[in-house]
C-alpha cells in the first residue's frame, strides 16, 4: 500500500458515520419543528433552517461534539423584540429556549449570549442561532450581552466561498480541513474549526498541487504545516472566506505546526528510503491513531 492509499484510507476514516449523521438529523428535525411551530405556526421539521460551522462547510470529523444550527425567524418577530422594553434580545432567546423545551424537556437547554444551547447526555451540544434574513443577504441575530444589541453574519456566503474553492481544488480543501482537525485533536492545538478552515482556504489557493490526488497528500501535509508555522505570532485575527468576518486566534499554534512540518519531512525521507512503516509512524505522530499502520 503506497502513500496515496495511506491517505485515502485515513481520510475515509475522518468521515462521519451514517449512525452519527442520522442522530444529528433526528435532533435537528425535532428542534426545527419546535421553532417553526412556535414562531411560524408551521408544521415542518425541515424548513427555515440550515447547518452552519463545520457541519455547514462539510469539514466536521467523527469527534465533532458541537452542532451549529441557524433557525430563520419571520421579520415580524424581529420587529416585536426590537420594540421590546428592556433587553429584547434576551427576551427573544428566552422565547426560543422555551419553544425548544416543549420538545426537549429533560435536556439542559439554556441561553448563552447569542445562541440557545442544548446539551445532550451523550456529549453532543447544539448551538441554535435564531436569526432574521436581512437586506444584505446575510442574517441579523440577537446579542443579549451588555444590555442587548443586534449583530449580523453571512454564513451562506462563507459556505459558498468554501465550497467553490473546494470544487476548484478537486475536493482537497475539505480533506485538508478534516486532517487538520485530526492534528489539532491529537496535539491539543488551540484552534477552532473556523480558523482551521480559513487558513486551509488561504493555503490551498496557491498550492501548486491543489487539484491532484491523495498521492500528493504527503507534500500537502508538509507544505500546509509550513504555511501554518509561518503565520505571524503577533497576528490576532484572520478574515473568513466569503464574509470577511474576523476569525480570532485562541492561542499559539505555530510551534506545534512547525513540529508537524518537521515530522512530515522525516516521513517523506523514510518513504524515499523504502521505510514505509517508519514513515507511517511519523504521520501517526501528526494525525493520531486514525492514520493506518
Amino acid at each position: 500500500m503506497g502513500v496515496g492509499e495511506w491517505f485515502s484510507q485515513f481520510c475515509a476514516g475522518l468521515r462521519m458515520s451514517t449512525d452519527k449523521r442520522s442522530s444529528l438529523a433526528y435532533r435537528t428535525a425535532r428542534i426545527t419543528k419546535a421553532v417553526n411551530s412556535q414562531f411560524r405556526g408551521l408544521d415542518s421539521d425541515t424548513a427555515y433552517r440550515f447547518y452552519v460551522g463545520s457541519l455547514g462547510r462539510n469539514t466536521a470529523i467523527p469527534s465533532v461534539s458541537d452542532a451549529d444550527l441557524l433557525c430563520e425567524l419571520p421579520a415580524s418577530v424581529y420587529h416585536q423584540y426590537n420594540a421590546h422594553a428592556g433587553n429584547g434580545q434576551s427576551a427573544l432567546l428566552t422565547a426560543v429556549r422555551t419553544a425548544i423545551r416543549t420538545t426537549y424537556k429533560t435536556s439542559d437547554v439554556f441561553g448563552d449570549g447569542q445562541v440557545v444551547i442544548i446539551a445532550f447526555d451523550d456529549g453532543v451540544t447544539y448551538e441554535v442561532l435564531p436569526a432574521f434574513l436581512n437586506a444584505e443577504g446575510g442574517y441579523t441575530f440577537a446579542d443579549s450581552n451588555n444590555g442587548g444589541s443586534w449583530k449580523s453574519c453571512k454564513p451562506k456566503q462563507e459556505m459558498d466561498a468554501f465550497a467553490s474553492r473546494n470544487r476548484e481544488c478537486n475536493g482537497n480543501l475539505v480533506e485538508l480541513a478534516r486532517m487538520a482537525r485530526a492534528w489539532r485533536d491529537t496535539n491539543n492545538v488551540p484552534m477552532n474549526g473556523m480558523l482551521i478552515d480559513t487558513l486551509a482556504y488561504q493555503f490551498i489557493a496557491t498550492w501548486q498541487y491543489r487539484d491532484r490526488s491523495y498521492l500528493y497528500y504527503d507534500w500537502m501535509t508538509r507544505d500546509f504545516f509550513a504555511f501554518l508555522a509561518s503565520q505571524s505570532a503577533s497576528q490576532t485575527y484572520w478574515l473568513a472566506p466569503g464574509s470577511g468576518s474576523y476569525v480570532w486566534r485562541k492561542g499559539s499554534f505555530e510551534y506545534k505546526a512547525r513540529q508537524a512540518e518537521l515530522r512530515a519531512h522525516e516521513a517523506i525521507q523514510y518513504q524515499a528510503a523504502g521505510h514505509d512503516w517508519s514513515a507511517r509512524q511519523k504521520y501517526r505522530e501528526i494525525y493520531g491513531t486514525g492514520f493506518p499502520t
